[in-house]
């Protein structure tokens, strides 16, 4: 925490925009505890959140768009041979296009929360040449709530963010559970709008 506060000191919020890119890419940085310590900087008026989120949501999606073009560009082949110098063996790359065979495309949403599989989804969902629009769809929606809820995490809980940050990790399972139950909770009431207004508006009647 000392030495990403000092990184914040100097170069503001330039740390989330290459740290966060950096992490996307499969470099090492801890991108979740930056936005946590951001956000509890904010309620000193030192970082203003708004920019937080910007600049967090920026950088996780410049760096998982990039991951996408390499990986459509370059395509199994080349990551066979040298996957290797981007932590991407083929071992890996198997188990992943196996959890999207299991799971789908919504694999995306919810790979920002789990550590060790949204640092590759970008390659791999290049490599099996999913169609852009909708991966954009699913990684930036997975990208914004990620962001939200560890820059919110770290102005709420504060000094305590390492402890609650633990304590997610172990928990990660049941918060993409809560997360994907949402996300097709929102889908539903999207899609069927209209007939919600009529039941509404029928209960109304009733009464």
């Amino acid at each position: 925490m000392e030495w990403i506060s000092n990184l914040f000191e100097q170069y503001g919020y330039f740390v989330l925009i290459f740290g966060l890119f950096a992490e996307s890419l499969a470099l090492p940085f801890p991108g979740e505890l930056a936005m946590a310590i951001s956000g509890h900087m904010s309620t000193f008026g030192s970082l203003d959140i708004s920019i937080i989120i910007f600049c967090s949501f920026f950088g996780a999606i410049a760096g998982t768009t990039v991951t996408y073009y390499f990986g459509y560009k370059l395509g199994t082949p080349f990551f066979e041979k040298y996957g290797r110098f981007f932590f991407l063996n083929q071992e890996r790359i198997i188990k992943i296009t196996k959890w999207f065979n299991k799971y789908g495309n919504k694999l995306i949403l919810v790979s920002y929360f789990i550590p060790g599989l949204r640092h590759f989804t970008g390659y791999v969902s290049g490599i099996l040449r999913i169609r852009l629009g909708t991966f954009f769809f699913y990684n930036f929606t997975g990208g914004l709530v990620w962001v939200l809820a560890y820059v919110m995490i770290g102005k709420i809980f504060g000094i305590k963010i390492e402890q609650f940050l633990h304590i997610i990790s172990q928990y990660s399972i049941a918060a993409i559970i809560v997360l994907v139950v949402g996300v097709v909770i929102g889908f539903h009431i999207k899609h069927n709008k209209q007939a919600i207004i009529d039941w509404i508006r029928t209960l109304s009647w009733l009464k």
